[in-house]
């Protein structure tokens, strides 16, 4: 763990966060959560940011991203929201969730924006659906700015955290305890999304 970490903190840090601001636009315009949940990539670069210029300076590109992201996204779906819809990536991995987001902003407006932000899936579809949910783009960027500004920098945050304390760790029980600790975490992750997925497959049911 402390190896990959280290390769990771030794790569050039302006690339880093590069590749950290291509995630969240990515992810927030081309629906790239789909295959890669954009919170997760940035809690992994995060580890990089173990200082506050780091952290800032991360914090800062990754939020214009998701902003801009997001506007482009909500601009396709204002033109283009039907068509989405019925795209196979969306039918295939998320109809149901546009459905839900679609509905939820209608109804919720601002507060179904930064409530989407910060949840899984419904993310990657919230910019596109809020457009073609018809939800003004004044109401749509303030939200938007806020829940950005918050959620860049938890899964930031997260990770330096992540980071720092795994090379502690460590340090004292060796790399072998981690290695078997990483796995069982792994495993246990596993098992939580598996049942959640089944309840929400009964729910739906």
């Amino acid at each position: 763990m402390t190896a990959f970490l280290d390769w990771l903190a030794a790569l050039p840090p302006f690339w880093v966060v590069v590749a950290a601001g291509v995630l969240v636009f990515g992810e927030c315009t081309l629906g790239l959560g789909f295959i890669a949940p954009g919170e997760t990539g940035l809690f992994v670069l995060g580890t990089t940011a173990t200082s506050p210029p780091a952290f800032v300076g991360m914090w800062l590109v990754t939020t214009v991203c998701a902003v801009g992201g997001d506007s482009v996204g909500f601009l396709l779906g204002r033109r283009y929201g039907t068509r989405l819809r019925e795209s196979k990536i969306v039918r295939r991995h998320g109809a149901r969730h546009w459905d839900r987001a679609t509905d939820f902003l209608r109804r919720r407006g601002a507060v179904a924006v930064l409530v989407a932000i910060f949840l899984p899936v419904l993310r990657t579809v919230l910019p596109a659906a809020a457009g073609a949910a018809g939800l003004p783009y004044r109401t749509f960027l303030p939200a938007v700015l806020v829940g950005a500004t918050g959620w860049c920098a938890l899964h930031i945050g997260l990770g330096a955290a992540a980071g720092e304390t795994a090379r502690k760790i460590e340090k004292v029980v060796g790399t072998g305890s981690m290695v078997v600790a990483a796995v069982v975490v792994v495993v246990a992750v596993i098992a939580v999304r598996s049942g959640i997925e089944k309840h929400r497959a009964k729910d739906d049911a």
